[in-house]
């Protein structure tokens, strides 16, 4: 008898799946899910540190003890896998020593998932993989119905690293530049150290472009800023969010190619994205840059591990038209 294998083309480790959801490797199969998860496993676009190749297995991996999968959030009183089909898509098909080829293999991916009637939430790898990921979101909208909020420590509009125009500090600037997302539709959210310089922000400024430095948060609070945020996204039909890992302080995500000490707090972090995906829905969504070569104890793919959580328990209650019912669980 003949049998017919099915086999993950994996770059960087397969095998294991977010939450222990269903893995689903035919793109023809994923009709019905309400979000899929993918990884683009890839970090030959990096300056300083490689290994967030490593990071999408990292992140499926960090909350799996063993045992029953359920995770019911204790503040929202909801489990988002009561409420949404979700099932995992295995990683992009990285083409290693090519990272362009990369990029074509991750836009392939997530418009299969946008042709089911999915939301993509996308794994990084390094950064450079928003300009594949938003541009193939961005593209099923009229230009301008996409919003994007970037949590980062960097603003990533540079015109090149290194000579490199699509490295992992470049791609809003191309976004913004290739007319796919127009500037004043994109929020960035806690910069700070001492990247990018003077004539980039002047450039981000004269194209419309929003940002609110960690200064402003520990001046104004979590809760301020995400006020402001909704307002500026307010007149946004569709919303993408794009978490890089190193907005969280080194204490709380040591594992990053390009740590930047001063950073945000898992506990600020946490309830902002929630908050968004909850009020707002979400379009699509990546989350970038764990490095676990550099983790300590696994707390950084557990950050991120939880990040995608939040995420997905403010879409269970966006889906679900509930407020958080905050009930005592004893």
């Amino acid at each position: 008898m003949k049998v017919n294998r099915v086999w993950e083309p994996a770059f960087a480790g397969g095998g294991a799946t977010f939450q222990k959801v269903p893995l689903v490797l035919d793109p023809d199969k994923l009709a019905g899910a309400d979000v899929v998860i993918m990884g683009a496993p890839m970090d030959e676009f990096v300056t300083y540190r490689p290994g967030t190749r490593f990071g999408p297995r990292a992140i499926r991996l960090a909350n799996d003890a063993g045992g029953d999968p359920r995770l019911r959030h204790i503040d929202a009183g909801i489990d988002p896998f009561d409420v949404l089909a979700i099932v995992d898509h295995g990683d992009a098909e990285i083409v290693p020593g090519d990272p362009l080829a990369s990029h074509r293999a991750i836009t392939e991916m997530v418009g299969q998932i946008l042709d089911a009637g999915a939301v993509p939430i996308i794994l990084g790898g390094d950064h450079s993989i928003a300009h594949p990921d938003i541009k193939t979101v961005a593209e099923r909208f009229e230009f301008g119905d996409l919003a994007v909020v970037q949590f980062d420590t960097h603003a990533d509009t540079g015109t090149e690293n290194w000579g490199v125009e699509r490295a992992h500090g470049t791609p809003f600037y191309y976004l913004v530049e290739e007319n796919i997302i127009p500037g004043d539709r994109i929020i960035q959210v806690g910069l700070r150290g001492y990247w990018p310089f003077h004539e980039e922000f002047e450039w981000a400024r004269a194209k419309g472009m929003k940002w609110h430095r960690m200064e402003e948060i520990d001046r104004r609070g979590i809760n301020a800023v995400i006020d402001d945020v909704m307002d500026e996204i307010s007149d946004a039909p569709n919303l993408f969010l794009s978490v890089d890992i190193d907005v969280l302080d080194p204490a709380y995500a040591p594992g990053t190619g390009t740590p930047e000490p001063g950073g945000m707090t898992t506990r600020e972090l946490l309830p902002a994205i929630r908050r968004l995906a909850t009020e707002r829905g979400l379009a699509g969504m990546d989350l970038v840059e764990v490095s676990p070569p550099y983790d300590h104890a696994e707390i950084t793919a557990l950050a991120g591990n939880r990040i995608v959580m939040e995420a997905l328990v403010g879409l269970a209650l966006n889906r679900a038209e509930q407020e958080p019912r905050g009930e005592d669980p004893r």
